[in-house]
């Protein structure tokens, strides 16, 4: 569903929200950073493997159920019949995505490197709950789709769910829609708005819980359309008490909106940190989109098109510029265009965007959201002191792909030690060459691209 496009423990949330009221547009962008180290004067951190971090973020995705064909109905009802959704066609959509789709989707994507983040919702327009059975299919169906989603889509993509039903909302006590059916008891509209971050919490796990039935683990959630565009501080909190409830997830992170044109940051934001020198360090991150919708829209309109992201040339588009700059460039789509009613046309504008992306560019970096959220909490929170025979780090997260760079001499290759444990860097000829556990010397500017450790550790140089 179309989300809100930005323009511009529990107590201290509370009473922060009870003095500011509603939710302001000069508060919109509203997040409680929490605790930060000092900084780090003489150390960069840079992206990871100094490359630019990209991902596919799909949302509307699920196992079977074409999503649009059974909302479209729902909220012409709320609407009413003078709304643009009494004017779609939505008897002549497909009910069904098929897996055969899903299989070629994600063994294309894999056979080009692509990952992301694929929606599964639980409950898809109340059609059938995924964890019990889904009318209109058999168990058999069911059961091969969910297994197709865990073996293929898995090992390149962070399962979310994205609610529970995606139209109305469901009262976690009985498993069943309020009998309300007005905009205020509707997951894209209004029912968040003002809630706790218990009720969302509440909401959020009863999500995640019928995934995890289904052995699809999460380490983070997306929000249909205006979900928590009206408590937002309540939402990043309910996100790590749910995620880290159900799942156990270190780094829970949520996706919740975009910026499709501009110079603002699409940086991930990683919001209320806590105890970040003891043994239960934590934060949540909330991931931001850098393009709109523009292969074929959640209800199958007109594509923006491949040109929107990056043009035939690879010299201008939304992707471009935000590459340029050096932030992850993660693009949105919605299951139901990349599918468009069985006629691809996402799908072949997403093919058609990849293949431009890799002509153009060589420093690319496909990344899940969960590995863009993990490294950006180890970039944001690592304490890091510039040493006389190297670098010092004490982090509260383990990161793979930890990448700095720092003004300095090596009188011999780095060396990572971590308590007892001391591995030697190697040297690689170009910062092309970077991966784990190597350096780059750029004259007097030293790059090391090394794992991590959890707890203190050191990079010596000499």
């Amino acid at each position: 569903m179309t989300r809100v496009q930005l323009i511009g423990r529990r107590q201290f949330l509370h009473r922060t929200l009870a003095a500011a009221g509603s939710c302001l547009a000069s508060n919109v962008l509203a997040q409680t950073p929490g605790a930060r180290p000092p900084s780090h004067a003489g150390v960069t951190v840079l992206n990871p493997r100094n490359r630019v971090p990209v991902a596919l973020i799909i949302d509307d995705s699920t196992c079977l159920v074409n999503l649009n064909r059974f909302s479209v109905p729902q909220f012409a009802h709320v609407r009413g019949p003078g709304s643009p959704y009494a004017r779609l066609p939505w008897r002549e959509w497909p009910v069904e995505i098929p897996d055969a789709f899903v299989r070629r989707f994600g063994e294309w994507c894999a056979g080009h490197g692509v990952k992301g983040k694929y929606s599964i919702v639980p409950f898809p327009a109340c059609v059938g709950r995924l964890d019990r059975t889904l009318p209109g299919w058999t168990q058999a169906e069911l059961d091969g789709s969910i297994d197709l989603v865990r073996t293929l889509m898995l090992p390149n993509w962070d399962i979310h769910p994205e609610m529970i039903s995606h139209t109305r909302v469901i009262d976690t006590k009985t498993g069943h829609p309020y009998p309300e059916f007005t905009e205020g008891f509707m997951e894209n509209w209004l029912w968040s708005k003002g809630r706790s971050v218990d009720e969302l919490a509440d909401y959020l796990t009863y999500a995640l819980r019928i995934l995890k039935n289904i052995g699809l683990p999460c380490e983070g959630i997306t929000t249909p359309g205006g979900f928590g565009s009206m408590a937002r501080p309540q939402l990043a909190q309910a996100t790590f008490e749910s995620v880290r409830a159900v799942f156990g997830a270190e780094i829970p992170h949520y996706f919740r909106d975009l910026f499709s044109e501009g110079d603002k940051s699409v940086a991930p934001l990683v919001q209320n940190a806590s105890g970040l020198d003891g043994p239960d360090p934590r934060c949540v991150v909330h991931t931001i989109a850098c393009t709109g919708d523009w292969t074929g829209g959640w209800d199958c309109t007109a594509p923006g098109g491949a040109d929107r992201f990056i043009t035939p040339d690879g010299q201008s588009g939304r992707l471009v510029d935000v590459i340029n700059r050096g932030e992850p460039a993660l693009m949105l789509a919605h299951w139901t265009g990349i599918y468009f009613n069985g006629q691809e046309v996402g799908f072949k504008i997403f093919q058609e965007v990849v293949r431009r992306l890799h002509a153009r560019f060589d420093h690319l970096h496909w990344m899940k959201l969960s590995e863009v959220s993990r490294y950006w909490a180890a970039k944001e929170l690592t304490r890091i002191e510039l040493q006389p025979d190297g670098v010092a780090f004490h982090a509260p997260f383990a990161c793979s792909e930890f990448t700095v760079s720092w003004q300095g001499s090596v009188a011999q290759p780095p060396e990572l030690r971590a308590g007892p444990s001391i591995s030697r860097l190697q040297e690689v000829a170009s910062p092309s060459k970077l991966v784990p556990g190597s350096w780059w010397r750029d004259g007097s500017r030293l790059v090391a691209c090394f794992a991590l450790p959890k707890g203190a550790s050191t990079l010596h140089t000499a």
